[in-house]
Parts: structure tokens; sequence; C-alpha cells
């Protein structure tokens, strides 16, 4: 898994249920990028992609596979965390953190 595609899973997972638009959005990309990030995980039933609340919409959500790699995964991105970290530093991480959340964030 790549780490686009983890943080495309993780972060599925967390909001649930939602349309791409508000994926792409929360992922601070535009949809058309989104579209092409989700093929992969959805071709690997990893994603589904089904009917919105209102019919009109398609919502996209986690499959019970996606939640097993993800299981997998996500230790393994806490280690990559960890060692970035350790070389970066515990205080220029943070700070580059932040950071990239104001480059994000609306003013």
């Amino acid at each position: 898994m790549r780490t686009t595609q983890f943080s495309v899973l993780a972060r599925l997972d967390r909001l649930g249920p939602v349309a791409i638009h508000e994926l792409a959005a929360s992922l601070v990309m535009d949809r058309t990028t989104m579209g092409r990030a989700l093929r992969p995980l959805e071709r690997e039933g990893l994603v589904a992609i089904g009917p919105g609340p209102d019919g009109r919409t398609r919502a996209l959500r986690v499959t019970p596979a996606g939640k097993a790699r993800l299981a997998q995964a996500t230790p393994l991105w806490r280690e990559a965390q960890r060692a970035f970290e350790a070389g970066y530093g515990s205080a220029e991480a943070a700070d580059l953190r932040a950071a990239l959340m104001r480059l994000v964030e609306p003013a």
C-alpha cells in the first residue's frame, strides 16, 4: 500500500461513508485526483462506492477487507512516523506539522 492510499483509506475510515468531494476536501485534494487515488483501492476491494444519502450522490465507504488492510498497515505507519521523528527531531516534526496545517486551514 502506498502512502497516499493509506492516507485516503485512514481518512475515509475516520469519516465514515462520505461523498467523493467531501473526502477530497478533507485531504486537500481536487476531485479528479481523488478519483484516481480511489481506483486502485476500489479495484482491490478496499473501498466501495454506493448510493449516497439523497439518491443523487454516491458515497464511499471502507469495506471489511479495507479495514483489515488498514489494521495491518497502521502499526507500520506509526513506526515510520516514530523513525521520522527520531531522525528529524520531535520538536521539529511538531513545528513542521503545525506549519503544514496553517497552509491547509482556512484563515
